[in-house]
């Protein structure tokens, strides 16, 4: 082995146990320096980190760094994190598809993955799904999505509000569809998405006070 292939292996070295150290600083300039030189034995291990590292800072690194790496070489370690226990893992392989944006990984993005028990892992799906979602299978998205109305706390429906306003107009009849639900919370969710839709700059939480009003009076919220 020459000289400069020694230096380049104990810099990899180096480089793998700088993303293991206590220190999130370290952590994070390493995840800098493998996203800046992208070498093939990097990808597992940025994979690894990304499933039990717990500073978003550093995680949010380890996914640039991820998508410097070729997708031959991501693609098929991500998909294998979706079918992790670790629900962390999960959801950061799927935060890093939709940075990818590669739709071959849009079949991976199940239905058991889009109502995943784990919040933050179904948001990662919600917001992947919409990204990687071909041409033509909108309808069958929403349909699985419109089921999530009324879920978690005001963040979770946030996240699911403006991933369906990202796929446009296509959303509206299973909104108001879902809109006649028993379920006044799900009703109210999914008024609030609809003026979500029209009004991409209007604030959720004042959305979803005003549908929860329109649903308390029996109203649909609908114009004209």
């Amino acid at each position: 082995m020459t000289v400069t292939g020694r230096k380049q292996d104990g810099d990899e070295a180096r480089l793998l146990g700088g993303l293991a150290d206590e220190r999130a600083s370290v952590r994070l300039r390493a995840g800098l320096a493998i996203g800046s030189a992208p070498r093939p034995g990097f990808v597992g291990a940025l994979v690894e980190r990304c499933a039990v590292e717990p500073e978003f800072s550093v995680r949010d690194m380890l996914t640039w760094a991820l998508t410097r790496h070729p997708v031959s070489l991501t693609l098929p370690a991500l998909l294998r994190e979706l079918g992790s226990q670790r629900p962390q893992a999960r959801s950061q392989a799927l935060h890093t598809l939709s940075k990818i944006r590669d739709a071959r990984a849009y079949p991976a993005i199940t239905t058991a993955l889009l109502t995943d028990a784990d919040d933050e892992v179904a948001r990662s799906a919600w917001r992947a799904a919409v990204v990687l979602v071909p041409e033509g299978g909108e309808a069958a998205l929403v349909a699985v999505l419109v089921t999530q109305f009324g879920r978690g706390p005001l963040e979770t429906r946030r996240s699911l509000s403006r991933a369906l306003a990202g796929l446009g107009e296509v959303i509206v009849p299973a909104l108001r569809a879902t809109a006649e639900a028993a379920d006044p919370e799900v009703r109210a969710h999914a008024l609030a998405t609809e003026r979500l839709l029209r009004d991409p700059d209007s604030g959720f939480e004042g959305a979803v006070e005003e549908a929860k009003r329109v649903v308390a009076l029996g109203g649909s919220g609908r114009e004209g």
